[in-house]
């Protein structure tokens, strides 16, 4: 094991779970969850914080502000933490309890949006705020992981590297839309080395990412309420749109064989297993990845409570012991 003297410097990053054997899926979810961040996003939020130190943008008497539904923020708290910064993320009410609660016991100060914007959604309002702060004291830096290349780079750099030298007989890699900064990261990297490598993103229903029309949605990580400025479509080959409900379902599969994952992967997972029985009827023959961005713990008191899943998509969601049923409704 190595040893390291700060929190960010030790991601694994070469853990896959095989699906066949728990969920009959064809898919090797490449795990992302296992760094003290708990996601994907300390990629980003790392890649973002030292280029910023690199261009003297961040000084000792800087403080960070982000917008966040989440994964971001926690990372940017570890980060900050780490390395003496103080940092403020804007959230709003979807966020759950025990990320907030995560950011704050790293010594975040965390501001919740409880109101949208009529033209931009949670999201718009929350930018809205952090151009405030900004505009009202200058230390306030504003990493913009919507504009900043360095979210994307970081995943050109290392995510899509690292699953192509794990699986060089790649044939499709899924990966969920948020910012797009992991998509794009590896979509970039793959159409430069591998472009026979098909690049399926993932979405939420209600999303206005790919030009869907907006529609509130409680799970917070992927999907937008503005399209994201990093997005380039052209190095995107399908597109997959996923209900909240059925993400919901996809996680309680994966935890009924003893996997706590996040709802953003089970987005991605319900997302490749339409794009399946779409595509690929025969997909045994595929050699098929899919990004999971995080694990369960934040999301115990949403997608694992029944009573909250209930009370959002109806009684029809659950099973009588209060799994989630396996089929659409």
């Amino acid at each position: 094991m190595p040893i390291i003297s700060a929190p960010h410097e030790f991601n694994e990053d070469d853990l896959y779970v095989d699906l066949r054997s728990s969920i009959g899926m064809p898919l090797y979810l490449k795990c992302e969850g296992f760094n003290f961040a708990g996601s994907v996003k300390q990629k980003a939020a790392l890649e973002m914080v030292e280029a910023a130190e690199r261009s003297g943008l961040l000084t000792s008497d800087s403080v960070l502000v982000e917008s966040s539904s989440g994964n971001l923020g926690v990372a940017l708290a570890t980060i900050a933490a780490s390395k003496g910064y103080r940092f403020v993320c804007i959230t709003d009410n979807r966020c759950n309890l025990a990320t907030r609660q995560m950011m704050e016991a790293l010594g975040a100060e965390v501001h919740t949006i409880t109101e949208p914007d009529p033209e931009g959604g949670f999201l718009g309002a929350r930018l809205a705020h952090v151009r405030r702060l900004c505009a009202g004291d200058e230390r306030y830096v504003w990493l913009n992981q919507y504009l900043n290349t360095n979210n994307w780079r970081a995943h050109h750099r290392l995510t899509a590297p690292h699953i192509a030298r794990r699986f060089p007989e790649l044939d499709v890699l899924f990966i969920g839309a948020g910012t797009t900064g992991t998509l794009m990261g590896c979509a970039r990297w793959f159409r430069e080395h591998r472009p026979a490598v098909r690049i399926v993103a993932v979405d939420s229903v209600g999303s206005v990412t790919f030009g869907g029309p907006a529609v509130p949605r409680m799970i917070p990580g992927l999907g937008a309420g503005v399209r994201p400025p990093l997005l380039d479509e052209s190095f995107v080959d399908d597109v997959v749109q996923v209900p909240e409900i059925d993400t919901v379902r996809t996680c309680h599969r994966l935890v009924g064989h003893g996997f706590l994952f996040g709802g953003s992967t089970g987005t991605v997972v319900a997302g490749a297993a339409q794009w399946f029985a779409e595509h690929a009827p025969d997909a045994d023959r595929i050699t098929a990845v899919a990004i999971a961005p995080d694990l369960g713990e934040r999301y115990l008191d949403t997608v694992y409570q029944s009573n909250w899943v209930r009370h959002l998509y109806g009684s029809a969601a659950l099973d009588a012991d209060g799994s989630a049923v396996a089929e659409t409704a």
